[in-house]
């Protein structure tokens, strides 16, 4: 089924799945960095250490909401239907938690390897994520559960 015969997929049609998107960006960004580095951090500074902290905070967020989502029985992949709104773990705070754990691990990587060229990418991933992603799974979530998305997206922040 799609959407162009007018039946619509039980999922969000998102443009890119995230994780390719993410592991294109630090392929890329490294790609950068190692043609032509832009530091990003003073020298003295103990970057591996602090960009493993965010970037193990990041994954820590990711496998939490990954996790709710399976304690739930609903879905993480975006091919595949969404059975439930959920609104517990991190999805208490923002609707979005498995994206901002990949942003806290694309900067905890740019620490890391004090590449700027990181830093820089982030905004073209998180224009994929918003608009590619983000915009697409919102509209099919208001198509599918209605009035309980609706209450729930007036109640948590998209972000932070």
């Amino acid at each position: 089924m799609n959407e162009a015969n007018g039946n619509l997929r039980d999922s969000s049609g998102a443009a890119v799945r995230p994780p390719i998107a993410w592991a294109l960006t630090v392929a890329a960004g490294l790609a950068l960095d190692w043609l032509y580095a832009l530091p990003l951090l003073p020298a003295a500074m103990p970057a591996g250490e602090l960009g493993g902290i965010v970037f193990l905070a990041g994954l820590a967020l990711l496998i939490w909401a990954a996790a709710t989502f399976r304690r739930a029985g609903t879905q993480v992949q975006l091919s595949r239907p969404t059975t439930t709104i959920v609104d517990e773990g991190p999805y208490r705070f923002t609707r979005n938690p498995i994206y901002i754990g990949m942003f806290l691990g694309l900067i905890g990587l740019a620490i890391a390897f004090d590449s700027l060229w990181l830093i820089i990418l982030l905004v073209p991933f998180y224009l994929v994520i918003r608009y590619g992603v983000v915009a697409r799974e919102e509209a099919y979530l208001e198509r599918k559960f209605g009035d309980v998305y609706l209450a729930y997206k007036a109640r948590i922040r998209r972000w932070l």
